[in-house]
């Protein structure tokens, strides 16, 4: 593999603590500790990658003397074999511009240096991004920023990380995101990112398996069926890869996991709306009266009468509910009835 061109600023590793007499594990080993030695993870250097493992992340972690945490919905990949796979699902290669949101210990991130990937990471615990920082500061093909994602100015960062691409033949048009990212905020990332096709050409990204479910496969006339597959559909184009089982990290949550890749949409191959925001609109109200007929819960909008004559100009019955409709049918009917 070519060297990497420098991309970014050189990142000082952060000095070690040092050891006060013997120093114990705070968290539990499965094997002796000759076999944790002989497995543990580097974090302050090294340009060969080693697989990162159980032991290796209990390493990581009791190096800042860290514990996972609930309210950062913190789960650690204990197999580098899933992190392959995660990274082959975005068919990671050399060059590639790679956002990955919450690195934790660096296990997914140390796979996608390993293709030759730039790496940008947003890690909202301090103590995990200098973590990362430390543990790839021999690189200058990585950086980390101490945010929390749902709240960072992601656009801007990834425009000024292409600026400083010093490659003047091509820079990167568009980059990718590959994450692990932490249950709880599964929503707001898919929201967050998917209509910036502009900036990304695909998402992957490791989800609560019922989440992965309902967000690719809900089918009409079901209950999972939601505004968030209308919005899904509009900006990529979802595909289910593989389910992850959830013994592989640590500690163990209560469900399995999957991998779901988003192809994202360019706005000029966005379904043809007069406003997305009056569209959306539009449908959220649809949802909130699920139960009830669309001629009811749009009538902020235009009168029951116009409603029903909007539905059967779609091929719907008048008495239609939102759970039956696709996106063609939500688009259809808002060319008919928005007043923008």
């Amino acid at each position: 593999m070519s060297s990497a061109p420098h991309l970014l600023q050189t990142i000082s590793p952060i000095a070690p603590p040092k050891p006060r007499g013997k120093v114990r594990p705070s968290l539990p080993a499965h094997n002796s500790t000759a076999d944790v030695h002989r497995r543990m993870l580097s974090i302050t250097c090294g340009t060969k990658r080693s697989p990162d493992d159980y032991h290796a992340t209990l390493r990581a972690l009791n190096s800042r003397g860290r514990r996972p945490r609930k309210s950062f919905g913190q789960h650690y990949m204990l197999n580098s074999e899933v992190n392959e796979q995660l990274a082959g699902a975005a068919n990671v290669q050399e060059g590639d511009v790679v956002l990955e949101i919450g690195p934790g210990t660096g296990s997914l991130t140390n796979v996608l240096l390993d293709k030759g990937a730039i790496v940008l990471a947003i890690e909202k615990d301090p103590h995990m991004a200098a973590l990362v920082k430390q543990r790839f500061s021999h690189t200058d093909r990585f950086k980390v920023w101490q945010e929390d994602f749902v709240k960072c100015h992601i656009r801007s960062h990834m425009f000024l990380l292409f600026e400083s691409i010093s490659s003047s033949d091509q820079k990167p048009r568009h980059a990718k995101v590959v994450s692990n990212i932490p249950f709880n905020i599964s929503t707001d990332v898919v929201k967050q990112l998917l209509p910036m096709g502009d900036v990304f050409s695909e998402v992957v990204l490791l989800l609560q398996e019922e989440t992965a479910q309902r967000l690719v496969e809900s089918s009409l006339r079901t209950s999972e069926y939601r505004p968030i597959n209308i919005f899904i559909n509009f900006y990529s184009d979802p595909e289910y890869k593989f389910k992850v089982p959830r013994s592989t990290f640590f500690p163990q949550p209560n469900v399995d996991a999957a991998v779901v890749a988003f192809k994202l949409k360019q706005a000029a191959d966005y379904p043809a709306v007069s406003s997305t925001k009056s569209f959306f609109s539009m449908v959220n109200s649809a949802f909130n009266g699920k139960r009830k007929m669309l001629r009811r819960s749009l009538q902020h909008i235009c009168a029951s009468p116009e409603i029903e004559e909007a539905l059967e100009n779609v091929g719907l019955p008048a008495t239609s509910r939102p759970e039956e409709l696709t996106l063609d049918d939500f688009v259809k009917l808002h060319s008919l009835i928005a007043r923008v």
